[in-house]
């Protein structure tokens, strides 16, 4: 079986090769991924309502997924990685159609909770600190415009959350299905940490990769202070809620 993300963590030292491998933390990362993409567009069909949720975020997210699967048209993993990539792209340019373009999910959705801007502090600064990262690894006499694309990703994916996790608290209280959508996004990052650790204790030949490293441990603090108050809200059965800025 074959990973949507496996290039993530090999690409700089395989660029001509994938090496597979599948472990019970990867492989709960990849479904959790998949339910947080059923669970909001379940949220978005059943209640016909986008209250609480950042279209920016998924904007975001459509461009990491994006500048990462350009392989689909230079490379065959396998159908499983196709349909997983081919998956991911589609169901995020669905869910920013219909919050944007679709009613009466679209009169619901409210731009001025939504105002991170998400081109100017995410886009950009992502972009630049990857071209520096590239330049830095590879130099300019192997310059790679796909390896700079699939490291950009890395970083922005970072901190896509961020204009979402915005949103909630500007709502504070927050929907149920909305709630599980954030926790199984952050729990895919928090069990491919767990991955890293199992493969690199017990591969050999793991190839460790500090970019990617770094960039999921910051994604998954991100998450820190929502997993928290979940975490609490179904312990005592009540409404999730989240504390004021101040």
């Amino acid at each position: 079986v074959w990973v949507a993300e496996q290039q993530e963590e090999i690409k700089q030292y395989h660029p001509q090769q994938v090496i597979m491998s599948m472990n019970i933390f990867r492989l709960a990362g990849d479904m959790s991924h998949v339910f947080s993409i059923i669970v909001l567009l379940l949220r978005l069909r059943v209640a016909k309502n986008a209250q609480g949720i950042s279209v920016r975020t998924h904007e975001l997210f459509l461009c990491v997924f994006v500048t990462r699967y350009l392989d689909l048209f230079t490379t065959f993993y396998s159908i499983y990685n196709s349909v997983m990539k081919v998956l991911y792209i589609g169901s995020t340019a669905s869910i920013i159609y219909t919050i944007k373009f679709q009613e009466p999910i679209k009169s619901t959705f409210d731009k001025s909770q939504d105002t991170f801007l998400h081109w100017k502090f995410a886009v950009a600064p992502c972009a630049v600190i990857a071209l520096f990262t590239h330049l830095i690894g590879s130099g300019f006499s192997d310059f790679d415009l796909m390896e700079l694309l699939w490291t950009f990703s890395i970083y922005l994916e970072a901190i896509a959350i961020l204009p979402q996790l915005i949103v909630l608290q500007r709502y504070r209280e927050v929907e149920n299905l909305t709630g599980n959508y954030v926790f199984f996004m952050g729990s895919y990052r928090f069990l491919y940490i767990l991955n890293w650790i199992y493969r690199a204790h017990t591969e050999p030949h793991y190839k460790h990769h500090w970019v990617v490293y770094f960039c999921g441990v910051l994604q998954t603090l991100l998450y820190a202070d929502f997993f928290y108050y979940y975490l609490k809200s179904k312990s005592q059965g009540g409404k999730f809620t989240l504390p004021t800025a101040g």
